[in-house]
This record gives C-alpha cells, sequence and structure tokens, in this order.
C-alpha cells in the first residue's frame, strides 16, 4: 500500500540495476523503495544546483513556494 501524499507508480527497470539497489538499501538501511527515491533526489540535487524547490503539506505536486 502506497503511504498518503506519495505517487505509486509502476517502473520497469533492469534486474542486475534492481539487485545493486537492493544491496546499498540493506547497508543503509532502507527499504528498496526508499533507496531509489533517495537515490531520485540526489541525483535531481545535482541537477538543479544542489537544491530542490519545497513543497508545503496540502500543495499539489509540481507547486512550489
Amino acid at each position: 500500500m502506497a503511504s498518503p501524499g506519495k505517487k505509486s507508480f509502476l517502473l520497469r527497470i533492469d534486474p542486475e540495476l534492481w539487485v545493486e539497489i537492493e544491496r546499498l538499501a540493506a547497508a543503509e538501511l532502507r527499504s528498496a523503495n526508499a533507496q531509489v527515491e533517495y537515490l531520485l533526489r540526489e541525483a535531481l540535487k545535482a541537477r538543479l544546483g544542489g537544491h530542490l524547490p519545497q513543497t508545503r503539506r496540502g500543495d499539489k505536486p509540481g507547486r512550489t513556494r
């Protein structure tokens, strides 16, 4: 079951890549899902110059302060 306020979607991923994600997740005491979210946030921060726009609770996805 998805967490409230989070978007769920289907992701097709190479099995070898998934094994590495699961390995990293276990090493960092995260679920594989949380590891994917963490890696996506880190990649976005790197692309956006080190920070992500903050959203307020209740805002629609994509809206920022």
